[in-house]
């Protein structure tokens, strides 16, 4: 048996023992495979190692000592597989370890923060009316027809051709009503025939509903952008043109036919008073003065009127018809006044456009020329103290017209332009009452 004192240098006989460190070998391996630890190799290498590096040694048998050390390495060789196979288990490890460490937040002594701006909003364009109304007549084009029945369609033509002719205001009636039965009741010196009074009353409501047909199709295309008659039916599209022509030229022929009653000199004036309803709403596209045109078709119901019961023209009429021009003119412009703003804008002229800031004083002149022509209305035809009471209670409604208009508000003109209607009625109550007075006095 060999002992660790018998391999000296003098002795080389344990250098063939390569089986022995053969046998090592594998154990090596285990253990390198199990634990990866150095120590497991003193088995079989470190005292070839030792025995290399002692003094007195061959280069030769050191060599060959280092040898069967390196064939162990290039055995062992193998090995690293199942070592590479322990790699996914310990790679996930490392992963897990190595995190990225956060981005250190730098702050800074003055940040600025940008406070979000509102963006201007622009103001929605101009209303393009034309092609507002060309999309309204497309609409009723295409627009799919209801199943209704007959009378149902019929009503509803007839509620939105009432509103077209105004007969849910009768106001424009009545100021054409009481000028007209002024001159009838003059004309007959107080008792008009019962046919004169029914064709004319009937014949004033007829023709002021045409006039308001008429003056609806020529302002078809600007009372969209007024606000007291952008709900009309002509505006909204409600009535076609074609419609509202033809509902014209019906009242037109209704209102000939009740004139055919009478004599031929009312025949001959009416054509005349057809011509000024017809012109009337144009006159506001081409002059400052459409309530002139408006005042004298107004007053064309008065030489018709007393053609039609005296059979002739008394020069006096005229007086009669000029009193109400003035003062049409006067309360026509108090309704001009409630549209101007409107009508600025627009492009179209009135009498309250053309007196400026001198409205109320014009309007007070015309009120005044027309109280001084109603006087000698009086003093021609000889009317006594009913009728002249009667211009006093129509001065005083003046002045009040004038106290309404005095800031120029919208609400107040248009109430100062209704209130005329009782200028009518005081003044017709003080014809009455005087014919009425005359035809009851006992003869002298």
């Amino acid at each position: 048996m060999t002992t660790p004192d018998d391999l000296t240098p003098e002795n080389p006989a344990p250098v063939p023992k390569k089986p022995a460190a053969k046998k090592a070998a594998p154990a090596k391996t285990a253990a390198a495979t199990t634990t990866a630890k150095p120590k497991a190799n003193a088995g079989g290498t470190k005292p070839v190692a030792k025995k290399a590096a002692s003094p007195g040694v061959k280069p030769e048998q050191v060599k060959a000592a280092v040898k069967p050390a390196a064939t162990k390495t290039a055995a062992l060789k193998p090995a690293a597989t199942p070592k590479s196979t322990a790699k996914p288990v310990t790679k996930p490890a490392a992963k897990a370890v190595a995190v990225t460490p956060a981005a250190p937040v730098i702050t800074t002594p003055d940040v600025i923060v940008a406070t979000p701006t509102t963006p201007e909003i622009a103001p929605p364009p101009a209303a393009d009316w034309a092609n507002i109304h060309a999309a309204k007549i497309l609409e009723r084009a295409t627009k799919k027809p209801q199943h209704i029945g007959f009378m149902a369609q019929l009503q509803q033509k007839a509620a939105v051709y009432w509103r077209l002719t105004r007969m849910d205001r009768p106001i424009g009636t009545l100021l054409l009503l009481w000028p007209t039965l002024w001159s009838l009741w003059i004309a007959a010196k107080g008792v008009p025939s019962l046919k004169n009074l029914v064709i004319f009353v009937l014949g004033v409501i007829v023709m002021r509903a045409a006039g308001c047909v008429i003056n609806d199709f020529a302002d078809r295309k600007i009372d969209g952008k007024v606000e007291r008659t952008k709900n009309r039916p002509l505006a909204t599209g409600a009535v076609s043109s074609r419609e509202a022509l033809g509902l014209f030229v019906a009242l037109c022929v209704v209102a000939f036919t009740l004139v055919l009653f009478t004599d031929p000199l009312t025949i001959k004036l009416s054509v005349g008073g057809l011509i000024l309803a017809f012109c009337y709403p144009f006159m506001k596209r081409h002059t400052h003065l459409p309530q002139v045109v408006l005042g004298a078709a107004f007053a064309w119901g008065i030489p018709m009127a007393y053609a039609a019961e005296a059979g002739e023209l008394h020069q006096g009429m005229w007086l009669i018809y000029l009193a109400v021009v003035l003062w049409t003119v006067a309360y026509d412009t108090f309704y001009a006044m409630v549209d101007r703003d409107d009508d600025l804008k627009i492009g179209v002229k009135s009498t309250a456009i053309l007196f400026g800031e001198q409205d109320r004083l014009m309007t007070g002149v015309l009120q005044i020329m027309t109280l001084y022509s109603l006087m000698l209305v009086g003093n021609r035809f000889e009317l006594g103290t009913f009728y002249y009471l009667g211009l006093v209670a129509a001065a005083g409604l003046f002045a009040y017209q004038q106290w309404l208009i005095r800031f120029r508000a919208r609400a107040a003109c248009f109430k100062a332009f209704l209130n005329n209607n009782w200028v009518g009625v005081v003044i017709f109550a003080g014809i009455v009452a005087d014919y009425a007075l005359r035809q009851a006095a006992p003869p002298a």
